[in-house]
């Protein structure tokens, strides 16, 4: 199936599809609207964006596509639902959409254990060096065994510290329990006793946190209070040997201090799913360090659970352009 772009059926509501999405959300849309689908693997150009949603009825929307005043001014007074496909949501301007009564959707829930997978292995890739080994290897280093050899932190019985203790921080804690680890978490509010308590997962303050914590993963949401929670202040509250994970969003982390930190010790190592900005410029001092591992922002990049996202994705694009309740509609506010 590729973009159509065809004359308006009589009836059948008009949607911009803004990549393509998986066979398991694209196909009912398709079935059911008038469909434009962006076909390049690169997101639409913002000119090309505005000029594509005139008149739509309905937007399935990526977290690389900004929806504004622009965008809904473009878009028209048809417009009825933007359907972002994604459990975050920081790309839209959810109170100007609902100002002009446009339903916004998300994927919540979906790819909390997918997520918390990914976190759980780029853990476990910066604590045993696995990039570097991989590299190692590849370039013919490779000469012996060695007792010195690409030494590393242990990962059982050592302790975590998760920041953001919501679907993914706690299923981040599960599978640390596995490992003997200590659970420590910090969040906005305590979590009830009887969801914290069989996680073994105790509440502290960030600063004794990032104070106690052999790892600290991310798992924030991005607002004014989080960008740059991880800054040159926090970095130094960590321990030398400590190794940052962030699967949250770019903007949480001052890469600049973070570089900083890893190039003079103040930490060990960090891995990264998220960047800012997506994807990293190749000039980035963060890309030249070895204790450093970034990937493409794949934490949900399951087959399984991209397919659900586009389920999900879109039965909210079609209940909004029927002027039905969204399933799992994004509240202004909340």
């Amino acid at each position: 199936m590729g973009s159509q772009v065809a004359e308006r059926a009589a009836g059948r509501p008009r949607v911009f599809v803004a990549r393509r999405i998986p066979d398991e959300g694209l196909e009912s849309i398709v079935a059911a609207c008038e469909s434009d689908v962006w076909p390049d693997e690169l997101p639409p150009p913002r000119a090309e964006l505005l000029r594509r949603v005139a008149g739509c009825d309905g937007i399935l929307t990526l977290l690389t596509d900004r929806v504004d005043d622009e965008l809904l001014d473009a878009a028209g007074p048809r417009l009825r639902v933007v359907s972002n496909y994604g459990v975050g949501y920081d790309n839209i301007d959810v109170a100007a959409c609902t100002r002009r009564r446009v339903a916004v959707g998300n994927t919540p829930g979906v790819l909390t254990e997918t997520t918390a997978d990914l976190a759980w292995a780029l853990l476990m890739a910066a604590a045993r060096r696995l990039p570097e080994g991989d590299r190692y290897v590849r370039a013919g280093q490779w000469r012996t065994w060695g007792p010195l050899l690409l030494l590393g932190p242990d990962v059982h019985g050592a302790t975590i510290g998760i920041v953001g203790f919501g679907r993914i921080g706690q299923a981040v804690a599960r599978r640390a329990r596995g490992f003997g680890m200590t659970v420590l978490y910090h969040d906005v509010q305590r979590v009830p006793d009887e969801v914290s308590e069989p996680l073994g997962a105790r509440f502290v303050t960030l600063d004794e946190l990032l104070a106690e914590s052999d790892f600290v993963s991310l798992h924030v949401n991005l607002t004014e209070v989080t960008r740059h929670l991880i800054n040159a202040y926090t970095l130094a509250a960590m321990k030398p040997t400590a190794v940052l994970v962030n699967t949250s969003r770019g903007p949480v982390v001052d890469q600049f201090a973070l570089a900083d930190a890893l190039r003079d010790g103040t930490i060990w190592a960090a891995a990264l799913d998220v960047t800012d900005p997506e994807p990293i410029p190749m000039d980035d001092p963060l890309v030249g360090l070895d204790n450093c591992l970034i990937v493409p922002h794949i934490a949900s990049a399951s087959r399984a659970t991209r397919g659900k996202m586009a389920a999900m994705a879109a039965a909210n694009l079609i209940a909004g352009v029927r002027g039905e309740p969204l399933p799992t509609p994004v509240v202004a506010g909340a």
